[in-house]
């Protein structure tokens, strides 16, 4: 049975009908901002202090869009007789975002946790040069990386929220130990010598 002519644009006008009487979803961005997912991937967020330049992310990255810089530096020795180390000292950590595809490779490999999703989309620029993000600008975005999921109620605790709290717990326990006097302890005259009221032989 062949259609009947017309129909097709009756149904088009029917669903055009339908959603002119719904109301609008449009976000009013930039005046409203979006509610977007935990999980959302903006930018990278980086953790200085724990970032040991390792370059593991920067060997790992496909794009090869970060660009880290170290020196070496020597720490003396701790204890008397020990040696002296050498560590590595951060100079320059900056991601090109005009290369980045988002992939998370680098926050996957990293071993300390120095590198966060943010959900921080807002960073569109003029010119493609300065899309290259210094440590400085990666650090301001660490703060807005989200507070991770809570853990399920049957879940184990993770190993080293236990570690840091023996280690914690021994510490202060260590502090209560020297803010105590010791038992005991009496004042000066408490022992030796006769009792008041006793006297020699009569």
């Amino acid at each position: 049975m062949s259609p009947i002519p017309g129909s097709g644009l009756a149904k088009g006008l029917a669903v055009t009908l339908r959603t002119m009487t719904k109301k609008t979803v449009t976000a009013q961005y930039p005046d409203v901002q979006p509610e977007l997912p935990p999980r959302s991937r903006g930018v990278i967020g980086l953790f200085e202090e724990n970032c040991t330049v390792c370059m593991l992310c920067a060997r790992e990255c496909p794009d090869w869009c970060i660009y880290i810089d170290s020196h070496k530096e020597t720490v003396p020795a701790t204890t008397p007789g020990g040696r002296e180390r050498s560590r590595n000292v951060l100079d320059r950590f900056a991601i090109d975002f005009s290369l980045c595809m988002y992939c998370g490779i680098c926050i996957e490999v990293c071993p300390f946790d120095a590198l966060f999703w943010s959900p921080e989309f807002e960073y569109a620029e003029t010119d493609i040069r300065d899309l290259t993000h210094e440590r400085d600008k990666l650090r301001d975005w660490m703060w807005t990386v989200p507070a991770p999921p809570a853990l399920d109620p049957g879940a184990e605790e993770p190993k080293e929220l236990g570690a840091a709290r023996k280690a914690a717990d021994k510490l202060a326990a260590a502090q209560e130990a020297e803010n105590t006097p010791p038992a005991g302890g009496g004042g000066p005259g408490d022992e030796g010598g006769p009792a008041s009221g006793q006297g020699g032989p009569a």
